[in-house]
Protein backbone atom coordinates (compact mmCIF):
# COMPACT_ATOMS: atom_id res chain seq x y z
CA UNK A 1 0.00 0.00 0.00
CA UNK A 2 2.61 2.30 0.65
CA UNK A 3 4.56 1.48 -2.91
CA UNK A 4 1.44 2.48 -4.59
CA UNK A 5 0.69 5.50 -2.35
CA UNK A 6 4.40 6.36 -3.20
CA UNK A 7 3.83 5.97 -6.77
CA UNK A 8 0.68 8.03 -7.05
CA UNK A 9 2.55 10.87 -5.13
CA UNK A 10 5.35 11.14 -7.69
CA UNK A 11 2.98 11.14 -10.38
CA UNK A 12 1.01 14.28 -8.87
CA UNK A 13 3.66 16.10 -7.81
CA UNK A 14 4.54 16.02 -12.18
CA UNK A 15 1.54 17.30 -13.12
CA UNK A 16 3.01 21.30 -13.06
CA UNK A 17 0.13 22.77 -14.92
CA UNK A 18 1.14 26.23 -14.84
CA UNK A 19 3.92 25.15 -17.74
CA UNK A 20 0.84 24.49 -19.94
CA UNK A 21 -0.40 28.16 -19.39
CA UNK A 22 0.21 29.26 -23.22
CA UNK A 23 -2.29 25.85 -23.83
CA UNK A 24 -4.44 26.49 -20.93
CA UNK A 25 -4.93 30.22 -22.43
CA UNK A 26 -5.73 29.28 -25.43
CA UNK A 27 -8.59 26.93 -24.90
CA UNK A 28 -10.23 29.66 -22.29
CA UNK A 29 -10.19 32.42 -24.53
CA UNK A 30 -11.78 29.90 -27.28
CA UNK A 31 -14.91 28.85 -24.71
CA UNK A 32 -14.46 32.63 -23.99
CA UNK A 33 -15.15 33.96 -27.43
CA UNK A 34 -18.53 31.75 -27.96
CA UNK A 35 -20.00 33.27 -24.49
CA UNK A 36 -19.34 36.28 -25.43
CA UNK A 37 -21.50 36.16 -29.08
CA UNK A 38 -24.11 34.80 -27.16
CA UNK A 39 -24.00 37.64 -24.86
CA UNK A 40 -23.03 40.30 -27.16
CA UNK A 41 -24.27 39.16 -30.77
CA UNK A 42 -23.13 42.10 -33.20
CA UNK A 43 -19.62 42.50 -31.61
CA UNK A 44 -17.95 40.89 -34.66
CA UNK A 45 -14.99 43.28 -34.24
CA UNK A 46 -14.82 42.77 -30.87
CA UNK A 47 -14.57 38.99 -31.25
CA UNK A 48 -11.10 39.62 -33.55
CA UNK A 49 -9.67 42.09 -31.38
CA UNK A 50 -10.39 39.75 -28.32
CA UNK A 51 -8.88 36.88 -29.87
CA UNK A 52 -5.83 38.63 -31.13
CA UNK A 53 -5.25 40.49 -28.19
CA UNK A 54 -4.96 37.59 -26.33
CA UNK A 55 -2.83 35.40 -28.39
CA UNK A 56 -0.17 38.34 -29.27
CA UNK A 57 0.23 38.68 -25.18
CA UNK A 58 0.42 34.41 -25.47
CA UNK A 59 3.23 34.84 -28.04
CA UNK A 60 5.04 38.00 -26.53
CA UNK A 61 5.14 35.66 -23.27
CA UNK A 62 6.98 32.95 -24.68
CA UNK A 63 9.19 34.87 -26.41
CA UNK A 64 10.36 36.41 -22.89
CA UNK A 65 10.32 33.29 -21.61
CA UNK A 66 13.21 31.97 -24.63
CA UNK A 67 14.33 35.56 -24.43
CA UNK A 68 14.74 35.82 -20.53
CA UNK A 69 15.88 31.88 -19.72
CA UNK A 70 13.35 30.64 -17.96
CA UNK A 71 12.54 27.25 -19.23
CA UNK A 72 12.75 24.18 -17.76
CA UNK A 73 15.82 21.85 -18.73
CA UNK A 74 15.23 18.84 -21.02
CA UNK A 75 15.98 16.27 -18.65
CA UNK A 76 12.19 17.61 -16.50
CA UNK A 77 9.77 15.08 -17.23
CA UNK A 78 6.30 16.92 -16.65
CA UNK A 79 2.73 14.56 -16.19
CA UNK A 80 4.73 11.41 -15.42
CA UNK A 81 6.88 11.80 -18.51
CA UNK A 82 3.99 12.53 -20.87
CA UNK A 83 5.61 15.85 -21.62
CA UNK A 84 9.35 16.55 -21.86
CA UNK A 85 10.16 20.56 -22.14
CA UNK A 86 12.73 21.42 -24.81
CA UNK A 87 14.18 24.41 -26.90
CA UNK A 88 12.86 23.02 -29.97
CA UNK A 89 9.59 22.44 -28.70
CA UNK A 90 8.83 25.68 -27.20
CA UNK A 91 10.21 27.98 -30.46
CA UNK A 92 7.07 25.73 -32.40
CA UNK A 93 4.99 26.58 -29.34
CA UNK A 94 6.13 30.45 -30.65
CA UNK A 95 5.61 29.17 -34.26
CA UNK A 96 2.28 27.92 -33.94
CA UNK A 97 0.70 30.60 -31.52
CA UNK A 98 2.30 33.37 -34.52
CA UNK A 99 0.72 31.00 -37.35
CA UNK A 100 -2.91 31.28 -35.36
CA UNK A 101 -2.44 35.37 -35.14
CA UNK A 102 -1.97 35.58 -38.83
CA UNK A 103 -5.03 32.88 -39.39
CA UNK A 104 -7.68 34.59 -37.48
CA UNK A 105 -6.77 37.62 -39.08
CA UNK A 106 -7.23 35.96 -42.51
CA UNK A 107 -10.58 35.01 -40.98
CA UNK A 108 -11.65 37.96 -40.30
CA UNK A 109 -11.38 39.18 -43.82
CA UNK A 110 -12.74 35.75 -45.10
CA UNK A 111 -15.40 36.22 -42.92
CA UNK A 112 -16.30 39.75 -43.39
CA UNK A 113 -18.05 39.20 -46.96
CA UNK A 114 -19.59 35.95 -46.01
CA UNK A 115 -22.45 35.06 -43.83
CA UNK A 116 -21.19 32.77 -42.06
CA UNK A 117 -20.49 32.14 -37.94
CA UNK A 118 -17.28 34.02 -36.59
CA UNK A 119 -16.69 33.35 -32.86
CA UNK A 120 -16.81 29.28 -33.89
CA UNK A 121 -14.42 30.04 -36.55
CA UNK A 122 -11.71 31.94 -34.31
CA UNK A 123 -12.70 29.28 -31.43
CA UNK A 124 -11.27 26.27 -33.69
CA UNK A 125 -8.26 27.64 -35.18
CA UNK A 126 -7.08 28.44 -31.37
CA UNK A 127 -8.19 25.36 -30.23
CA UNK A 128 -6.30 23.70 -32.86
CA UNK A 129 -3.34 25.77 -32.13
CA UNK A 130 -3.54 24.70 -28.40
CA UNK A 131 -3.28 20.86 -29.75
CA UNK A 132 -0.68 21.50 -31.86
CA UNK A 133 1.29 23.40 -28.96
CA UNK A 134 1.02 20.36 -27.07
CA UNK A 135 1.82 18.44 -29.57
CA UNK A 136 5.25 19.54 -29.32
CA UNK A 137 6.48 18.76 -26.42
CA UNK A 138 4.73 15.37 -25.78
CA UNK A 139 6.48 11.99 -25.38
CA UNK A 140 4.09 9.73 -24.79
CA UNK A 141 2.13 7.87 -27.61
CA UNK A 142 -1.46 8.06 -25.86
CA UNK A 143 -0.92 11.84 -25.13
CA UNK A 144 0.57 12.14 -28.63
CA UNK A 145 -2.72 10.43 -30.83
CA UNK A 146 -5.28 12.18 -28.58
CA UNK A 147 -3.59 15.38 -29.07
CA UNK A 148 -3.28 14.48 -32.89
CA UNK A 149 -6.36 13.44 -33.28
CA UNK A 150 -7.80 17.00 -31.96
CA UNK A 151 -5.53 18.54 -34.18
CA UNK A 152 -7.28 16.58 -37.42
CA UNK A 153 -10.82 16.79 -36.00
CA UNK A 154 -10.58 20.68 -36.12
CA UNK A 155 -9.41 20.62 -39.40
CA UNK A 156 -12.51 18.33 -40.77
CA UNK A 157 -14.44 20.93 -39.51
CA UNK A 158 -12.36 24.05 -40.63
CA UNK A 159 -12.06 22.87 -43.96
CA UNK A 160 -16.07 22.25 -44.50
CA UNK A 161 -16.53 26.10 -43.10
CA UNK A 162 -17.82 27.43 -46.24
CA UNK A 163 -21.14 25.70 -45.77
CA UNK A 164 -22.44 27.92 -48.24
CA UNK A 165 -20.05 26.48 -50.92
CA UNK A 166 -20.37 22.79 -52.60
CA UNK A 167 -16.39 23.23 -53.11
CA UNK A 168 -15.91 23.83 -49.12
CA UNK A 169 -18.51 20.65 -48.46
CA UNK A 170 -16.95 17.92 -50.92
CA UNK A 171 -13.53 19.55 -49.42
CA UNK A 172 -14.60 19.12 -45.86
CA UNK A 173 -15.89 14.96 -46.31
CA UNK A 174 -12.50 14.26 -48.89
CA UNK A 175 -10.25 15.27 -46.27
CA UNK A 176 -12.28 13.55 -43.57
CA UNK A 177 -12.20 10.45 -45.42
CA UNK A 178 -8.89 10.11 -45.85
CA UNK A 179 -7.76 11.75 -42.66
CA UNK A 180 -9.61 8.98 -40.76
CA UNK A 181 -8.26 6.76 -42.98
CA UNK A 182 -4.52 7.69 -42.25
CA UNK A 183 -5.35 7.79 -38.22
CA UNK A 184 -6.45 3.98 -38.69
CA UNK A 185 -2.97 3.39 -39.69
CA UNK A 186 -1.25 5.35 -37.02
CA UNK A 187 -3.33 3.88 -34.47
CA UNK A 188 -2.42 0.76 -35.78
CA UNK A 189 1.43 1.19 -35.77
CA UNK A 190 1.25 2.90 -32.46
CA UNK A 191 -0.35 -0.77 -31.14
CA UNK A 192 2.00 -2.82 -32.98
CA UNK A 193 4.85 -0.71 -31.29
CA UNK A 194 3.12 -1.04 -27.79
CA UNK A 195 3.13 -5.07 -28.63
CA UNK A 196 6.46 -5.63 -29.78
CA UNK A 197 8.07 -3.21 -26.97
CA UNK A 198 5.53 -4.81 -24.38
CA UNK A 199 7.13 -8.32 -25.27
CA UNK A 200 9.00 -10.48 -22.92
CA UNK A 201 10.58 -11.72 -25.76
CA UNK A 202 12.73 -8.86 -26.41
CA UNK A 203 15.79 -7.01 -25.13
CA UNK A 204 14.82 -3.69 -23.54
CA UNK A 205 14.08 -1.75 -20.20
CA UNK A 206 10.62 -3.04 -18.45
CA UNK A 207 8.48 0.00 -18.27
CA UNK A 208 6.10 1.99 -20.21
CA UNK A 209 6.51 1.03 -24.17
CA UNK A 210 4.62 4.18 -25.20
CA UNK A 211 7.01 6.47 -23.72
CA UNK A 212 9.03 7.74 -26.60
CA UNK A 213 12.37 6.93 -24.43
CA UNK A 214 11.18 3.91 -23.08
CA UNK A 215 10.30 2.37 -26.40
CA UNK A 216 13.42 4.13 -28.39
CA UNK A 217 15.62 1.97 -26.03
CA UNK A 218 13.85 -1.53 -27.37
CA UNK A 219 14.01 -0.37 -30.20
CA UNK A 220 17.62 0.54 -30.75
CA UNK A 221 17.95 -3.56 -28.80
CA UNK A 222 15.60 -5.09 -31.48
CA UNK A 223 15.96 -3.19 -34.43
CA UNK A 224 15.25 -6.12 -37.12
CA UNK A 225 11.75 -7.18 -35.12
CA UNK A 226 9.09 -7.00 -37.77
CA UNK A 227 6.68 -5.79 -36.05
CA UNK A 228 8.58 -2.91 -34.69
CA UNK A 229 9.82 -1.78 -37.93
CA UNK A 230 5.97 -2.16 -39.32
CA UNK A 231 5.17 -0.07 -36.66
CA UNK A 232 6.97 2.72 -37.15
CA UNK A 233 6.22 2.63 -41.06
CA UNK A 234 2.33 2.72 -39.95
CA UNK A 235 3.22 5.69 -37.52
CA UNK A 236 5.55 7.36 -40.57
CA UNK A 237 2.39 7.09 -43.20
CA UNK A 238 -0.07 8.43 -40.55
CA UNK A 239 2.33 11.66 -40.35
CA UNK A 240 3.69 11.91 -44.03
CA UNK A 241 -0.71 12.18 -44.83
CA UNK A 242 -0.23 15.57 -42.45
CA UNK A 243 2.89 16.93 -44.43
CA UNK A 244 1.42 15.88 -48.03
CA UNK A 245 4.51 14.11 -49.08
CA UNK A 246 4.53 11.29 -51.81
CA UNK A 247 2.12 9.23 -52.48
CA UNK A 248 -0.10 10.29 -49.97
CA UNK A 249 -0.72 13.76 -51.69
CA UNK A 250 -3.77 13.15 -53.68
CA UNK A 251 -6.20 14.79 -51.10
CA UNK A 252 -4.21 18.31 -51.27
CA UNK A 253 -5.44 20.15 -54.28
CA UNK A 254 -9.18 19.40 -53.94
CA UNK A 255 -9.20 20.42 -50.21
CA UNK A 256 -6.85 23.19 -50.90
CA UNK A 257 -9.37 24.45 -53.56
CA UNK A 258 -12.47 23.77 -51.53
CA UNK A 259 -11.45 24.95 -48.24
CA UNK A 260 -11.72 28.34 -47.26
CA UNK A 261 -8.91 30.59 -48.33
CA UNK A 262 -7.73 31.44 -44.37
CA UNK A 263 -7.79 27.53 -43.29
CA UNK A 264 -5.72 26.21 -46.76
CA UNK A 265 -3.30 28.86 -44.90
CA UNK A 266 -3.64 27.07 -41.87
CA UNK A 267 -3.17 23.74 -43.34
CA UNK A 268 -0.49 24.74 -45.84
CA UNK A 269 1.84 26.18 -42.69
CA UNK A 270 0.47 24.83 -39.51
CA UNK A 271 -0.42 21.83 -40.02
CA UNK A 272 2.92 20.67 -42.43
CA UNK A 273 4.83 22.13 -39.89
CA UNK A 274 3.44 20.23 -37.00
CA UNK A 275 3.60 17.48 -39.00
CA UNK A 276 7.93 18.16 -40.13
CA UNK A 277 8.33 18.32 -36.14
CA UNK A 278 6.64 15.20 -34.91
CA UNK A 279 8.40 13.63 -38.34
CA UNK A 280 11.70 15.17 -36.55
CA UNK A 281 11.16 14.19 -32.82
CA UNK A 282 10.27 10.75 -34.04
CA UNK A 283 12.91 9.93 -36.54
CA UNK A 284 15.76 11.29 -34.81
CA UNK A 285 14.31 9.96 -30.88
CA UNK A 286 12.72 6.64 -30.76
CA UNK A 287 13.11 5.56 -34.36
CA UNK A 288 16.82 6.25 -34.81
CA UNK A 289 17.47 2.61 -34.31
CA UNK A 290 15.84 1.54 -37.22
CA UNK A 291 18.07 4.39 -39.04
CA UNK A 292 19.31 2.12 -41.76
CA UNK A 293 15.66 0.70 -43.15
CA UNK A 294 14.27 4.13 -42.77
CA UNK A 295 16.98 6.57 -44.51
CA UNK A 296 16.30 4.68 -47.96
CA UNK A 297 12.41 4.73 -47.36
CA UNK A 298 12.79 8.66 -46.66
CA UNK A 299 15.13 8.75 -49.05
CA UNK A 300 12.93 7.30 -52.16
CA UNK A 301 10.01 9.36 -50.48
CA UNK A 302 12.19 12.78 -51.12
CA UNK A 303 12.64 11.86 -54.72
CA UNK A 304 9.16 11.16 -55.72
CA UNK A 305 7.73 14.22 -53.29
CA UNK A 306 9.68 16.56 -54.91
CA UNK A 307 9.46 15.42 -58.30
CA UNK A 308 5.65 15.23 -58.07
CA UNK A 309 5.25 18.36 -56.32
CA UNK A 310 6.91 20.52 -59.20
CA UNK A 311 5.71 18.89 -62.44
CA UNK A 312 2.05 18.71 -60.71
CA UNK A 313 1.72 22.30 -60.23
CA UNK A 314 2.77 23.58 -64.07
CA UNK A 315 -0.42 22.32 -64.87
CA UNK A 316 -2.47 23.96 -62.87
CA UNK A 317 -4.46 27.17 -63.14
CA UNK A 318 -6.10 27.58 -59.86
CA UNK A 319 -4.08 28.90 -57.94
CA UNK A 320 -5.18 27.14 -54.86
CA UNK A 321 -4.14 23.86 -56.58
CA UNK A 322 -0.73 25.87 -57.54
CA UNK A 323 -0.14 26.57 -53.53
CA UNK A 324 -1.12 22.82 -53.02
CA UNK A 325 1.07 21.32 -55.17
CA UNK A 326 4.05 23.51 -54.60
CA UNK A 327 3.65 22.94 -50.62
CA UNK A 328 4.30 19.08 -51.74
CA UNK A 329 7.61 20.47 -53.48
CA UNK A 330 8.36 22.03 -50.08
CA UNK A 331 7.95 19.45 -48.35
CA UNK A 332 10.45 17.04 -50.54
CA UNK A 333 12.86 19.92 -49.72
CA UNK A 334 11.83 19.69 -45.65
CA UNK A 335 12.29 16.27 -46.40
CA UNK A 336 15.84 16.19 -47.22
CA UNK A 337 16.39 18.09 -43.80
CA UNK A 338 14.92 15.63 -41.99
CA UNK A 339 17.17 12.98 -43.69
CA UNK A 340 20.44 15.23 -43.34
CA UNK A 341 19.16 15.12 -38.98
CA UNK A 342 19.00 11.41 -39.31
CA UNK A 343 22.57 11.32 -40.93
CA UNK A 344 24.02 13.44 -37.95
CA UNK A 345 23.86 16.55 -39.12
CA UNK A 346 23.75 18.52 -35.71
CA UNK A 347 22.02 21.94 -36.87
CA UNK A 348 20.09 20.16 -39.20
CA UNK A 349 16.93 20.94 -36.84
CA UNK A 350 18.11 25.18 -37.22
CA UNK A 351 18.00 24.49 -40.89
CA UNK A 352 14.32 23.56 -40.42
CA UNK A 353 13.05 25.74 -38.54
CA UNK A 354 14.31 28.98 -40.24
CA UNK A 355 13.25 26.67 -43.33
CA UNK A 356 9.70 26.56 -41.80
CA UNK A 357 9.65 30.41 -40.87
CA UNK A 358 10.59 31.89 -44.17
CA UNK A 359 8.04 29.28 -45.64
CA UNK A 360 5.33 30.85 -43.05
CA UNK A 361 5.99 34.68 -44.18
CA UNK A 362 5.93 34.26 -47.73
CA UNK A 363 2.83 31.76 -47.64
CA UNK A 364 0.37 34.26 -45.55
CA UNK A 365 2.06 36.93 -47.45
CA UNK A 366 0.22 35.48 -50.59
CA UNK A 367 -2.45 34.15 -48.89
CA UNK A 368 -3.04 37.69 -47.26
CA UNK A 369 -3.16 39.01 -51.01
CA UNK A 370 -5.32 35.66 -52.00
CA UNK A 371 -8.33 37.03 -49.31
CA UNK A 372 -8.61 40.45 -51.36
CA UNK A 373 -8.50 38.83 -55.01
CA UNK A 374 -11.20 35.94 -54.46
CA UNK A 375 -14.15 35.85 -55.88
CA UNK A 376 -17.02 35.19 -54.36
CA UNK A 377 -17.03 31.46 -54.69
CA UNK A 378 -13.89 31.23 -52.92
CA UNK A 379 -12.52 27.82 -54.40
CA UNK A 380 -12.64 29.74 -58.19
CA UNK A 381 -9.07 31.50 -58.38
CA UNK A 382 -7.70 31.74 -61.44
CA UNK A 383 -4.29 33.23 -62.72
CA UNK A 384 -6.70 35.19 -64.78
CA UNK A 385 -8.02 37.21 -61.44
CA UNK A 386 -4.71 38.18 -60.86
CA UNK A 387 -4.57 40.33 -64.83
CA UNK A 388 -3.36 43.85 -64.14
CA UNK A 389 -2.96 43.88 -60.11
CA UNK A 390 0.58 45.54 -59.84
CA UNK A 391 -0.75 47.99 -62.24
CA UNK A 392 -4.33 48.51 -60.40
CA UNK A 393 -3.31 47.75 -57.21
CA UNK A 394 0.71 47.96 -56.50
CA UNK A 395 0.78 47.63 -52.82
CA UNK A 396 -0.88 44.00 -52.98
CA UNK A 397 1.09 43.11 -56.47
CA UNK A 398 4.27 44.26 -54.67
CA UNK A 399 3.49 41.74 -51.47
CA UNK A 400 2.57 38.45 -54.02
CA UNK A 401 5.80 39.39 -55.85
CA UNK A 402 7.97 39.41 -52.73
CA UNK A 403 5.79 36.22 -51.16
CA UNK A 404 6.16 34.28 -54.29
CA UNK A 405 10.20 35.20 -55.01
CA UNK A 406 10.44 34.17 -51.48
CA UNK A 407 8.67 30.68 -52.35
CA UNK A 408 10.68 30.02 -55.54
CA UNK A 409 13.81 30.69 -53.46
CA UNK A 410 14.64 34.54 -55.13
CA UNK A 411 17.69 36.36 -53.86
CA UNK A 412 18.21 37.83 -51.44
CA UNK A 413 14.72 37.58 -50.11
CA UNK A 414 14.47 34.68 -47.22
CA UNK A 415 13.52 31.65 -49.02
CA UNK A 416 16.66 31.46 -51.10
CA UNK A 417 18.56 31.50 -47.90
CA UNK A 418 16.15 28.58 -46.30
CA UNK A 419 16.53 26.72 -49.64
CA UNK A 420 20.81 26.94 -49.45
CA UNK A 421 20.39 26.18 -45.84
CA UNK A 422 18.84 23.00 -46.46
CA UNK A 423 20.84 22.10 -49.21
CA UNK A 424 24.34 23.08 -46.96
CA UNK A 425 22.83 20.73 -44.43
CA UNK A 426 22.13 17.73 -47.14
CA UNK A 427 25.70 18.74 -48.63
CA UNK A 428 27.21 18.04 -45.18
CA UNK A 429 25.71 14.75 -45.10
CA UNK A 430 26.62 13.65 -47.99
CA UNK A 431 23.29 13.47 -49.61
CA UNK A 432 24.95 14.32 -53.04
CA UNK A 433 21.93 13.55 -55.26
CA UNK A 434 19.60 14.55 -53.27
CA UNK A 435 20.89 18.13 -53.76
CA UNK A 436 21.19 17.91 -57.34
CA UNK A 437 17.73 17.28 -57.38
CA UNK A 438 16.65 20.13 -54.90
CA UNK A 439 18.32 22.23 -57.21
CA UNK A 440 16.94 21.08 -60.09
CA UNK A 441 13.24 21.52 -58.63
CA UNK A 442 13.76 25.00 -57.38
CA UNK A 443 14.61 26.38 -61.19
CA UNK A 444 11.35 24.30 -62.17
CA UNK A 445 9.22 25.63 -59.39
CA UNK A 446 10.60 28.84 -61.10
CA UNK A 447 7.80 28.92 -63.84
CA UNK A 448 4.89 27.92 -62.08
CA UNK A 449 5.50 31.09 -59.88
CA UNK A 450 6.30 33.16 -62.19
CA UNK A 451 3.98 32.14 -64.34
CA UNK A 452 1.37 33.74 -61.93
CA UNK A 453 3.55 36.80 -60.87
CA UNK A 454 3.24 37.53 -64.98
CA UNK A 455 -0.26 37.59 -64.84
CA UNK A 456 -0.32 39.93 -61.89
CA UNK A 457 2.15 41.80 -64.22
CA UNK A 458 0.04 41.35 -67.24
CA UNK A 459 -2.36 44.42 -67.72
CA UNK A 460 -4.28 42.48 -71.07
CA UNK A 461 -6.06 44.74 -73.62
CA UNK A 462 -10.05 46.03 -71.86
CA UNK A 463 -11.27 44.42 -75.45
CA UNK A 464 -9.99 40.50 -74.82
CA UNK A 465 -10.24 40.33 -71.28
CA UNK A 466 -13.21 42.69 -70.15
CA UNK A 467 -13.67 44.63 -66.68
CA UNK A 468 -10.86 43.65 -64.56
CA UNK A 469 -11.45 41.46 -61.68
CA UNK A 470 -12.67 43.35 -58.60
CA UNK A 471 -10.63 44.06 -55.85
CA UNK A 472 -11.24 44.24 -52.16
CA UNK A 473 -8.91 47.39 -51.72
CA UNK A 474 -6.90 46.88 -48.20
CA UNK A 475 -7.96 48.32 -44.96
CA UNK A 476 -4.97 49.86 -43.06
CA UNK A 477 -4.81 47.24 -40.66
CA UNK A 478 -4.12 44.70 -43.75
CA UNK A 479 -1.31 46.95 -45.42
CA UNK A 480 0.08 47.13 -41.99
CA UNK A 481 0.30 43.34 -41.88
CA UNK A 482 0.95 42.19 -44.72
CA UNK A 483 3.74 45.27 -45.14
CA UNK A 484 5.57 43.53 -42.00
CA UNK A 485 4.96 39.84 -43.51
CA UNK A 486 6.84 40.88 -47.40
CA UNK A 487 9.48 43.36 -45.03
CA UNK A 488 10.63 40.25 -42.90
CA UNK A 489 10.97 38.06 -46.01
CA UNK A 490 13.59 40.33 -47.03
CA UNK A 491 15.16 41.24 -44.10
CA UNK A 492 15.89 37.77 -43.08
CA UNK A 493 17.30 37.17 -46.49
CA UNK A 494 19.60 39.56 -45.85
CA UNK A 495 20.33 39.12 -41.87
CA UNK A 496 19.86 36.08 -40.19
CA UNK A 497 20.35 37.03 -36.43
CA UNK A 498 20.59 34.24 -34.50
CA UNK A 499 18.12 31.69 -36.26
CA UNK A 500 20.23 29.66 -38.05
CA UNK A 501 23.60 29.74 -35.44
Amino acid sequence: MDAQLQILSEFSSSHHWMWLWPEIVLAALALALLAVELLLPKSDRWLLRISLGAQVAVFAALIAGLVGGTLPTSDVALFAGAIQPTLSGHLMRIFFVGCSILVCFLGYLYLERRPLARAEYYHLVMIVTAAMMLLAQITHFVAFFVALETVTIGFYILVAYGRNSSYSLEAGLKYMIMGGFSSGLLLFGIVLLYGAAGSPTLIGPAGDPFQFGQLGAVIAENPGNPLIVIGALLVIVGICFKIGSFPFQYWIPDVYQGAPTPTTAFLAVSSKSMGFYLLYVLLTGPFLGLQSILVPVIGIMTYCTIAFGNIAALGQNNVKRVIGMSGVAHAGILLVGILAAMRGVDWAFQAIFFYLITYALASFAVFGVMCHVAPDEDANQEREHYFGLMQNHPFLGGVLAVGLGSLAGIPPLAGFVAKAAIIVAAFQAKLYLLVAFVLVGVVVSIFYYFGWLRAAVTNPHPEIQGEPHPVVAPSVGSRALLAVLALASVVLGLYQGGLLS
